[in-house]
């Protein structure tokens, strides 16, 4: 199950106590103080984990709390510190204050990490307060509560190359032809229900990931069918690929559509690099005012593909490469 948002409280440990305590041995019969302070609590810190690609862990578990601090002992010992306690997120997770709605850190370097909530400070034991005038100090200070909050997980994919289209357009057919990734498959609208990643192999020793993302339709940007839940995972990706049927009605209709969806979600999208790519071309042409005509209206590079017979694939891994490897770092 493809999860991509969730929330969660986040408790830090307590520091441990300092104590009171005073030396104790044969013939000391008034030793000084020796009371230990008290360790420092955990944190619980966020760290990014590339074998995870969902936050559905999050589902099951919503409370993390690190442990506290020892408390200090006499002769001087000071409290065990806690260790601190570590939440593994996918990359591209982004986390939020949910009372402020702060970013508080945006995940996407592999083993990147963030500390959310700070642990309690130990308390100083007696040891620390003996002056020249009081040298048998009576008081300790108590451990520091440590920080807690809830905090917003929310999961935008990373991609090299994000397949945008209508629904049914054969985004997730183009994904198995091209990956080992299997999604759902069938000649209705939405069938893909969550986003989808996978590997492409490019040549020797290349690759690059490709995302497809849930089918568009007009007004998305507004939470219309599947709408904002996934067009915030089109936001991480280096390179758009508009997937359009040939057999489609208007293509150039469909392709407005798609844009005018990305510009009113974010308008930053249309300054990525893109591409056409006309899918479907093993379906017979129907009487669609000479589909392939219209393309010729578009002013971005188009090409033309079968995912079923494999025509033009060879040619869109090329030109996805060329613009994949011209994005600067």
């Amino acid at each position: 199950m493809f999860i991509d948002h969730a929330k969660i409280v986040v408790m830090a440990g307590n520091g441990g106590h300092g104590i009171v305590s005073f030396r104790r041995e044969k013939y000391v019969p008034k030793g000084g103080p020796n009371g230990g302070d008290g360790g420092k609590g955990g944190d619980v810190i966020i760290q990014t984990d590339s074998n995870l690609h969902t936050l559905l862990d999050f589902r099951y578990r919503t409370r993390f709390k690190a442990e506290s601090g020892k408390n200090g002992q006499g002769a001087n010992k000071t409290g065990r510190s806690a260790q601190d306690l570590i939440i593994r997120v996918p990359k591209g997770t982004i986390v939020k204050d949910e009372d402020t709605e702060d970013v508080l850190a945006d995940l996407v370097e592999a083993n990147q990490q963030a500390v959310v909530v700070k642990g309690g400070k130990g308390g100083k034991g007696n040891a620390r307060f003996a002056t020249p005038t009081n040298q048998t100090p009576r008081n300790a200070e108590s451990g520091e509560d440590g920080e807690f909050r809830t905090i917003l997980l929310e999961l935008k994919l990373i991609a090299d190359v994000g397949l945008v289209g209508l629904p049914n357009a054969g985004k997730s057919t183009l994904l198995s032809r091209l990956t080992a990734a299997r999604p759902k498959i069938a000649d209705y609208p939405f069938t893909t229900l969550a986003p989808n990643l996978g590997i492409v192999r490019y040549k020797e020793h290349l690759s690059f990931v490709m995302a497809d993302i849930p089918g568009l339709i007009e007004g998305a940007h507004e939470g219309k069918g599947l709408g904002l839940d996934f067009l915030r995972h089109i936001e991480r990706t280096k390179v758009l690929a508009f997937l359009i049927e040939r057999t489609s009605e208007n293509i150039l209709q469909d392709y407005e559509v798609l844009r005018n969806e990305l510009k009113s979600y974010n308008p930053e999208l249309l300054k990525r690099p893109c591409l056409v790519v006309l899918t479907k071309m093993d379906l017979p042409l129907t009487d669609n005012g000479d589909a392939i005509e219209m393309t010729n209206k578009l002013e971005l590079p188009i090409l033309k593909i079968s995912a079923l017979t494999g025509e033009g694939l060879d040619e869109l891994k090329n030109r996805l490469w060329e613009l994949i490897k011209n994005v600067p770092r």
